[in-house]
């Protein structure tokens, strides 16, 4: 039987994405800078507002945008589909609230390489053979950046990035299940304002008193630099890359937040770090070498799509 016309013209105008590591891990990085330069400029916030208000003002700014740009319509969604956008939402904003209150109390860079230990967990879960070696060579670089034998870090704020790792790997799951099965960005347009409805519900009512409309506008610029901007680089890289190679490929994220800690405050590295950067670029880039998507997502969305395109016309 002929699908509806209306079915036909939403398949034909929809793009496939791209294939390939290349474009993935492209965006990938690119949203890994935008995210750790706008943590390192929103620390200059933290006086004013504290690192819940600061990631409230951030999630509540990015819901409203994506709603507004995107405009997602219930055709788009399944009701599980809307469901797993909703658990999103609340994933993400436990990702960005639990990371923004690590980094008041250790520095950006160990930070990132603790939260990094969600993505690795994605990966070492799924990655067979020797992909794996990727995962335990970004292990290692983890350690060597976190130098636990010292025991000189907070550990409440390693309590934080560690509970912080357990929403990122979260969220690079569900990232996965509904850009797959989502159309566009149109997961992304619901699962942001719930983030933002979410860090209302935990920091909005005790940091609106000391919101002024400066601190509003500077909210409104951080929150395209992170989270608009990135999520949605990271909601396209995910549909080109297996979750085990984009969960390695974050292990640049350490090293990218000891570069920006670094130049944007001053948190210089030593030598130890110096090497677990490097194990940690070396598992990015070999994860990206041997783990690619093959073929374009086949959520209902896609199975659609290649059951339209074998229609033979009227």
């Amino acid at each position: 039987m002929t699908p509806p016309e209306s079915t036909l013209r939403r398949t034909a105008s929809r793009p496939h994405p791209p294939v390939g590591a290349g474009g993935g891990a492209v965006m990938a990085i690119a949203s890994m800078f935008c995210v750790q330069l706008g943590l390192a400029l929103s620390v200059h916030l933290f006086d004013q507002l504290g690192p819940l208000g600061t990631a409230w003002l951030r999630l509540a700014w990015a819901g409203v945008l994506l709603l507004a740009l995107v405009r997602p319509r219930p055709s788009d969604f399944t009701r599980e589909d809307l469901l797993a956008s909703v658990v999103l939402g609340a994933a993400t904003a436990g990702l960005m609230i639990l990371f923004m209150c690590a980094v008041t109390r250790i520095p950006l860079g160990t930070a990132s390489a603790l939260e990094f230990l969600g993505p690795l967990a994605v990966a070492m879960y799924a990655g067979r053979g020797g992909r794996r070696v990727w995962a335990l060579t970004a292990a290692l670089g983890v350690l060597l950046l976190t130098e636990p034998w010292h025991g000189a870090v907070d550990p409440v704020g390693v309590g934080f990035a560690l509970a912080a790792a357990v929403c990122w790997a979260a969220y690079i799951l569900l990232t996965r299940r509904v850009g797959d099965r989502v159309t566009g960005l149109s997961g992304l347009a619901v699962s942001m304002p719930v983030a933002g409805l979410v860090a209302t519900l935990a920091a909005g009512p005790s940091a609106l008193g000391d919101v002024t409309w400066p601190l509003v506008l500077t909210g409104l610029a951080l929150a395209v630099l992170h989270p608009v901007v990135p999520f949605s680089l990271e909601f396209l890289a995910l549909r080109r890359l297996t979750t085990t190679a984009f969960g390695t490929l974050m292990c640049l994220e350490p090293a990218v937040a000891l570069v920006i800690g670094a130049v944007a405050l001053g948190q210089i590295p030593g030598p130890v770090s110096a090497v677990g950067v490097m194990c940690v670029v070396i598992a990015g880039i070999g994860a990206t070498r041997t783990d690619t998507r093959a073929t374009p997502p086949a959520g209902d969305h896609g199975r659609a799509a290649e059951r339209v395109d074998a229609v033979p016309p009227a």
